[in-house]
């Protein structure tokens, strides 16, 4: 990712914006901001949807303006579609956010197919860390994530699918 390296705090200011649909992540963590470019009539900043015709880019694009400009940077959001976003852009600080909020970080590629396609049970419960999990549904609270169940504390936990 690019920086505006004459304003170091644009990046922190940007850690104040949050996935609405997940609220504890913030673009950064999610790997959503892919450039910030100074440029004369203000910021450029660049995001990637986490999956087409995602509904949270409009309130995400306009969080990130308004953001900035409050700060007094003149800003430009401009969406992304190449490369693809992936769960791989996902921090590590988000992904542990992820888990204390209670939605299963995604697995990596091969190991989600086998959890989601073929039932095998690798998908860790957030409350007791069992992997005595079960897929409920494909579709979670939101199509990017599969509601799981675990066996052993009978609590059900969202699971963010792996996208790549």
């Amino acid at each position: 990712m690019q920086t505006a390296t004459q304003h170091p705090d644009i990046e922190a200011l940007l850690e104040k914006v949050t996935d609405p649909e997940i609220p504890v992540l913030s673009i950064m963590d999610m790997g959503v901001v892919r450039s910030i470019e100074k440029q004369e009539e203000g910021l450029l900043v660049k995001i990637t949807p986490t999956y087409s015709g995602c509904p949270a880019m409009d309130t995400i694009a306009m969080e990130i303006k308004a953001t900035l400009e409050q700060a007094g940077y003149p800003t430009t959001v401009k969406l992304i579609l190449a490369p693809a976003w992936t769960t791989d852009w996902i921090t590590p600080r988000g992904r542990a956010r992820l888990e204390e909020y209670g939605i299963a970080a995604p697995l990596e590629a091969n190991a989600d197919k086998l959890a989601l396609m073929d039932g095998v049970r690798i998908v860790p419960c957030t409350r007791c860390g069992s992997t005595n999990t079960k897929m409920i549904s494909q579709f979670g609270s939101t199509a990017c994530k599969a509601l799981f169940q675990c066996e052993d504390c009978l609590e059900p936990f969202d699971y963010f699918k792996c996208l790549k």
